[in-house]
């Protein structure tokens, strides 16, 4: 006899779904969660799964808060109905599914065969051993038990072990017998089982597990069920994890073209709501996804909310060119549907107006504004005081501002430097002093970028005395950063103080934190060139070559009669070849689990670096590779000579260079360790691995992690031994954790104190935020117990 467990229609929304999932209720008198089996009972297990029948034990759960954004809060829906349809009773179902206009989504059959129907008692006696005996064990132990039944278990056994675990949900062990089973060579793929495991998996925000069955069904040359693509996207929205916003667009376009399906209208305003989530200058580069939705949704004739007008005009108003028809469409599309211009959409309107220097349209905007609210947010007098400098109207920003501060009762941040920003390109030095000291006694932070304005403002009108005196301010209220140090810099050369200039030159060498960059390097090579110093310009010549530095056209004549003396050619460092310290970071930091993308052909390379923005190490750390890998990074990627603007995301050009390091360390788009690794963990390896994958606990251990085979943490254990440096493992998958313990990490440290950067050089040292993203990863580490690979 063979009992189908039939693919339940699901009513899917596209929220996170309860952890809680569907079971399956046994007429046993034996309790399916219980693991204990007394030989009395024994002859119940077999009967187990005789009778089964759907429980219901789902809890309807909302979209966590990070996924609500606050601008667009009319776009959130009530918890009451986000449920599965399982809950409600028969004639409830179609109520519900009318009312929300959803659509119930059907799954395959499983077949499951039951346990009196095997006619071997060893085997019924085993396979229910193992439905009680698997759960109490971790990883490593559980794929011994089951390699020890390699000689009798089939795919039968397995499939109905794995639907044993999910009716009681056990859903993890669910997923390692099924990854076991796909090892074996009696394997038959089962789609109906795949489905159910996905699914599963996915309902409990376990997106990575999700996408690796999701994968294994495309590979098999099937379409995974709707309910899948449904599940997948909910599991990624569900998500903090950088990245999983991008994922969730890509399976959503998968499921409109690869499957053919139609998805429903809540799961278009859930990923929707995720696009808008983020600050406007990183949902900016959403804005063709958001548009697709829209059109999607005008294109089946779903009903499109008030907040998708909204928020398309503010992904809109942010874009570096704004689009000033298609914004005018949609405030026309939204008078046609009735829906009047709220305050979301008029501040949007007025940024787009700031950007353009629209100051009629700008006023029309106030004037409905100031009919919803008599004091319009903060960031509203922000754009409006734009629109005017745009226009050359400085003291008209100037009393919008002195309005905020009256109507408001308080000043902002970003008023404070906008004001400052306008008054200074406008050279309106005594205002601009005005209100930065005013900002300065406020305690508001970072001033950073007031003291740039203000700074340059004084370079230009050539008062060196007041820069200098607001470059001393700056070192005292701020983190200085490169750009401060430039300005200072070219303001020491143009007074013809060399000397000092020199040794701010060496300060912003030496200081990781601040660097060296083009624009300093032409600033210090032009004073050397035209006080007649040959032999300390060739030598700044040799570091611009050494750095690939462009030159600028006007040194470049002066400089190649100074080399000519000396029967030496200027050439423009154009040849890009990485030097030996640029290929330690690398291994380094590939070993903490940078990535590499490669063209089809694996013959040009990309290095992606992405840095944890709530670090303090990281902010360090970012800012010295930026500038260490200044010459190989794209051209999106250079504009920027200010520290606090570095994103933290940032890429390098496509190059054949990096084709080592992508066939060592990124072999078939997986991370993998390289088999001589251990011949290149130098110093300079061990602390550029720690800064960017590694970390302290709170017993002060170092904690490394890395990603690949375990021969090759083997071997790089076997190399730190080699060292004199005891070490521990910890395993579950492919991720490992190198655990540096005891007095081990003295010795550690000494190693790669020299080649920690210096800014995170005290936080490395105690573990104070050393990174953000894992920190949940090593709270339950514990090297004393047992691996759990």
């Amino acid at each position: 006899m063979v009992v189908r467990v039939t693919g339940f229609e699901l009513f899917l929304p596209p929220l996170p779904f309860s952890p809680s999932l569907t079971t399956f209720s046994l007429n046993s008198s034996l309790n399916p969660n219980s693991h204990s089996f007394s030989p009395s009972s024994m002859r119940s297990t077999f009967t187990l799964f005789r009778n089964i029948t759907l429980s219901t034990f789902h809890q309807p759960r909302t979209l966590p808060s990070q996924l609500l954004p606050r601008r667009f809060p009319r776009l959130c829906v009530g918890a009451e109905q986000w449920a599965l349809h399982e809950e409600l009773p028969e004639h409830e179902i179609f109520r519900f599914a009318a009312e929300t206009g959803e659509k119930r989504l059907p799954r395959p059959e499983v077949e499951v065969k039951e346990l009196s129907e095997v006619p071997e008692l060893w085997r019924r006696s085993r396979v229910a051993w193992l439905c009680k005996e698997l759960p109490a064990h971790k990883a490593g132990t559980l794929i011994r038990i089951l390699n020890a039944q390699r000689k009798w278990m089939r795919q039968e056994d397995a499939t109905y072990v794995i639907m044993h675990f999910l009716r009681i949900r056990e859903n993890e062990t669910a997923f390692r017998v099924y990854k076991w089973m796909m090892q074996r060579s009696w394997y038959r793929f089962d789609f109906a089982l795949s489905t159910r495991l996905a699914d599963y998996m996915g309902k409990e925000r376990k997106f990575s597990k999700c996408r690796e069955v999701f994968d294994d069904i495309i590979n098999q040359g099937r379409v995974p069920c709707e309910s899948t693509f449904h599940i997948l996207v909910v599991s990624y929205l569900s998500s903090s994890v950088q990245g999983c916003l991008d994922e969730a667009c890509g399976i959503f376009h998968r499921m409109i073209q690869l499957g053919g399906y139609q998805p429903c209208l809540s799961l278009h305003n859930s990923l929707f709501k995720a696009l808008v989530g983020k600050p406007g200058n990183f949902s900016k580069q959403y804005l063709k996804q958001a548009e697709f939705i829209y059109h999607r949704l005008v294109s089946t004739g779903l009903d499109v909310h008030k907040d998708i007008y909204g928020g398309l005009i503010w992904l809109h108003s942010y874009q570096d060119s704004i689009d000033k028809e298609r914004i005018e469409a949609l405030r026309e599309e939204m008078r046609r549907a009735g829906i009047g211009e709220r305050v979301e959409v008029l501040v949007s309107i007025l940024r787009a107006c700031a950007r353009e220097g629209e100051v009629e349209e700008a006023e029309k905007t106030w004037s409905k504004l100031l009919l919803f609210e008599s004091n319009p947010p903060s960031q509203a007098f922000v754009y409006k005081m734009e629109v005017y400098s745009k226009v050359g109207m400085p003291m008209k920003s100037l009393e919008v501002f002195r309005e905020m501060q009256l109507k408001l009762g308080k000043t902002s941040v970003a008023a404070y430097n906008k004001i400052i920003e306008i008054l200074c390109k406008a050279q309106e030095s005594e205002f601009a002093e005005s209100i930065m000291t005013e900002f300065v006694n406020s305690g508001l932070k970072p001033l950073t970028p007031s003291y740039v304005y203000l700074l340059n403002m004084y370079f230009n009108l050539e008062s060196h005395d007041k820069l200098e005196e607001a470059f001393s301010q700056c070192l005292e209220k701020c983190r200085p950063n490169s750009a401060i140090y430039s300005i200072y810099l070219d303001s020491l050369v143009k007074v013809g103080k060399l000397n000092k200039a020199e040794d701010i030159f060496r300060q912003m060498f030496r200081d990781a934190s601040i660097g060296v960059n083009a624009r300093s390097c032409n600033i210090i090579l032009h004073g050397y060139l035209y006080s007649g110093n040959n032999l300390k310009a060739e030598k700044i010549y040799d570091l611009m070559c050494q750095k690939k530095y462009e030159i600028d056209a006007p040194l470049i004549e002066k400089l190649d009669y100074i080399l000519s003396l000396r029967r030496r050619i200027v050439k423009k460092p154009m040849s890009l070849k990485l030097n030996k310290e640029q290929r330690e970071m690398l291994i380094g930091m590939l070993l903490g689990g940078l990535q590499i993308d490669s063209d089809d052909k694996r013959k040009n390379h990309i290095i992606g670096f992405n840095f944890d923005g709530n670090s303090v190490s990281h902010y360090a750390l970012k800012n010295h590779i930026h500038i260490q890998f200044y010459e190989w990074l794209h051209p999106t990627f250079k504009t920027s000579d200010d520290s606090e603007n570095i994103p933290d995301k940032f890429c390098t050009i496509a190059s054949s260079h990096f084709g080592f390091y992508a066939d060592q360390f990124w072999s078939g788009g997986q991370p993998t360790i390289p088999k001589l690794v251990h011949r290149w963990l130098s110093p300079c390896v061990l602390a550029y691995w720690y800064m960017y994958g590694g970390r302290r606990n709170s017993s002060g251990d170092i904690l490394l992690k890395i990603k690949g085979s375990r021969e090759g943490v083997e071997n790089i254990v076997k190399k730190f031994k080699a060292m004199s440096i005891d070490c521990k493992v910890k395993g579950k998958g492919k991720v490992f954790w190198i655990g540096i313990l005891g007095s081990n990490t003295t010795w550690f440290w000494k190693l790669v104190e020299p080649y920690i950067v210096e800014d995170a050089r005290d936080f490395t040292k105690s573990g104070v935020n050393m990174m953000g993203r894992d920190l949940t990863e090593t709270q339950d580490i514990n090297f004393n117990r047992e691996s759990e690979e």
